[in-house]
C-alpha cells in the first residue's frame, strides 16, 4: 500500500454497534471475566503474568478445558493487564485489583469501549509478530537466554510484514470493485507482499516464498481472529504434508478455500483505520464530510469512487434543507482555479440528488457565466417550465468545462475519447469557435482533444486551436 496514494473511504458501522462487537469478541470478553474473577489471593509474576499455579483456576473461570486452556487463559490475562482492566497493586507481593478501565466496559461510552479494544488489538498484533513458543524454547542457550540470531527473526521486519499484509487487506476491502465483504484467499494476500508487480510468471523461488508467507499468515490470523479483527478460515491441515509438492499459488479455483480465506470484520475495518490514522496516513470514512462546508464536500469527494462519493453526498444533504444546500453547493462550485471544473461536475452530481425544492437556487444563477449552463441542465432534467435557452457562448463554455472536469476525474478515458469524437463529428466548425472560449482550461482541453481524436486531420485542427487559445490567454 502506497503511502502517497489516497485511500478510498471506508464505510463504518456506528460506534454503538462496533462497541457491542468489541465486547462480544472472545479475547476481550475473557479478559473482562478474568478481571472480575481476580481477587485478594490472585498473584502475578514480575511481568504481570499469572503465576503458573493459578492458571488452572483462571481457565476454570473461563470454562476452558483441553491442552490449550492454560495458554488461552494466560493470553486473556495479559490482555486484561495491558488494557487496564486489571492493575498491579504491589509488584513485590504480586497483588492485583480491578483496574479503572474495567467499569468502562459496562458504563462507558462506545468510544471508551473501543479505546480499550484498540489497546487489546495492539497487544495481539505484537504477539502475532513473535515466533511461537516451541521456536523460542529451541533457541535458548545453556544459560536460559534466547539466541535471537538462531531464529532468523527480525522483529521490525516481521511487524512491517504483518502491517503490510493488513494494509493490503484493508485496501482490497475498501476499494470499489475490490473484495468488499468477500473473503480474500490467503495465497493471493501472501503474493501481494512477495510477487513484484512487474513479474509475469512467478519463479519457483518466488512461489516458495509465497508458500512460506502463506503458512506464516495462517498462524498469525489464527491469533488475530479471537480479538475480532478478522473472520478466518485456516489452511486445511491435510495440505500441510504436501506443501512442497503442490504450490499454494497454483491452487485451482475450486480448491482455493482449502488454502485459507480471510476477511476483515466491521470491527477490523475500524481498528485498521484507527492504526492508519495514528501512523499519519489519510484514511477517510464515509460521513467525515457531513458536517463540513460545501467546499470541503466538493473537494473531498473529488478522489472518491462514484459509489462512495454518492454516499458521502447523501449524508451531507441529509443534514440540510434542500434549498439552502443547493445555494451552498452552487457558491462552492464557482472559481477559475484548476480544480473548479471538477467541483462543478461534483456539484451537478450532488444537485441531482436534490428535489424541486431547490429550484429557486438554480434559477438565481441562470445568468451566471460559470453556473448558468449546469443550472439549465438541472432545470430541464427536473421538468421545470420556462427554462431560457442557453447562448452559443454558454454552450461552448459548458462543453470546455465538462471536458476539463472529466480529464481531471478520469484522464484520457475511452468514454472521454468517445465524447471528443462525437463533438468533432457533430460540429464541423467546433475548433474554429472553441479556441475563443474564455475559460482557463480551454488550451489544455483542446490539446487533450488533439491527443484523443484518432483522425489525424481533426487532431491537427485541435492542436492548432489549442495554440491559438494559449496565445490569446498570453501563454
Amino acid at each position: 500500500m502506497s503511502e502517497s496514494s489516497p485511500l478510498p473511504p471506508v464505510r463504518l458501522t456506528s460506534e454503538a454497534e462496533l462497541a457491542r462487537d468489541a465486547l462480544a469478541t472472545p479475547l476481550l470478553s475473557r479478559a473482562a471475566r478474568l478481571a472480575r474473577w481476580a481477587g485478594p489471593d490472585t498473584r502475578v509474576g514480575a511481568g504481570g503474568e499469572l503465576v503458573e499455579e493459578q492458571l488452572p483456576g483462571a481457565a476454570d473461570a473461563l470454562g476452558l478445558t483441553g491442552d490449550d486452556a492454560a495458554a488461552t487463559a494466560s493470553e486473556a490475562w495479559r490482555v486484561a493487564v495491558d488494557t487496564g482492566l486489571v492493575e498491579i497493586v504491589d509488584e513485590e507481593e504480586g497483588t492485583v485489583a480491578a483496574g479503572a478501565d474495567l467499569a468502562l466496559l459496562t458504563s462507558g461510552a462506545p468510544q471508551d469501549v473501543l479505546a480499550v479494544w484498540l489497546t487489546a488489538l495492539e497487544t495481539v498484533l505484537a504477539d502475532a509478530s513473535v515466533p511461537d513458543l516451541d521456536e523460542l524454547v529451541d533457541a535458548m542457550d545453556g544459560g536460559g537466554e534466547i539466541d535471537f540470531s538462531s531464529l532468523d527473526w527480525d522483529p521490525e521486519a516481521e511487524a512491517e510484514f504483518l502491517d503490510g499484509v493488513l494494509g493490503n487487506l484493508y485496501l482490497l476491502t475498501v476499494s470499489e470493485g475490490g473484495a468488499g465483504e468477500s473473503p480474500v484467499p490467503l495465497p493471493a494476500l501472501a503474493a501481494s507482499m512477495i510477487v513484484p508487480d512487474d513479474m509475469g510468471e512467478p519463479t519457483n523461488d518466488v512461489l516458495e516464498q509465497v508458500s512460506d508467507a502463506m503458512m506464516r499468515l495462517d498462524e498469525q490470523f489464527r491469533l488475530l481472529e479471537p480479538v475480532g479483527l478478522v473472520d478466518f478460515q485456516p489452511v486445511d491441515e491435510t495440505l500441510m504434508a504436501d506443501t512442497d509438492e503442490e504450490s499454494s499459488a497454483a491452487a485451482d479455483e475450486a480448491d482455493v478455500s482449502r488454502y485459507g480465506m480471510v476477511r476483515l470484520t466491521p470491527l477490523g475495518l475500524y481498528g485498521l483505520r484507527a492504526r492508519l490514522l495514528e501512523s499519519g496516513l489519510s484514511a477517510p470514512a464515509v460521513g467525515d464530510l457531513a458536517d463540513k462546508g460545501a467546499d470541503a464536500l466538493l473537494d473531498g469527494t473529488a478522489a472518491f469512487p462514484p459509489t462512495a462519493a454518492r454516499a458521502e453526498t447523501e449524508q451531507w444533504l441529509a443534514r440540510r434543507e434542500p434549498l439552502a444546500a443547493a445555494r451552498e453547493l452552487l457558491a462552492a462550485a464557482r472559481g477559475g482555479d484548476a480544480g473548479a471544473p471538477l467541483r462543478r461536475l461534483h456539484c451537478q452530481q450532488a444537485l441531482s440528488l436534490v428535489g424541486l425544492e431547490a429550484e429557486p437556487a438554480l434559477r438565481e444563477v441562470l445568468d451566471d457565466a460559470e453556473l448558468g449552463g449546469l443550472a439549465r441542465v438541472w432545470l430541464s432534467e427536473h421538468g421545470a417550465a420556462d427554462v431560457p435557452p442557453p447562448s452559443e457562448a454558454m454552450i461552448f463554455w459548458l462543453t470546455i468545462d465538462t471536458i476539463a472536469a472529466q480529464l481531471a476525474a478520469e484522464g484520457n478515458s475511452a468514454e472521454l475519447q468517445g465524447l471528443v469524437e462525437g463533438l468533432a463529428q457533430q460540429h464541423g466548425s467546433f475548433f474554429a469557435a472553441a479556441w475563443r472560449v474564455d475559460h482557463p482550461a480551454t488550451p489544455d482541453v483542446l490539446e487533450a482533444m488533439g491527443r484523443l481524436h484518432p483522425d489525424k486531420k481533426v487532431a491537427k485542427e485541435a492542436r492548432k486551436a489549442a495554440f491559438k487559445a494559449r496565445s490569446q490567454q498570453g501563454g
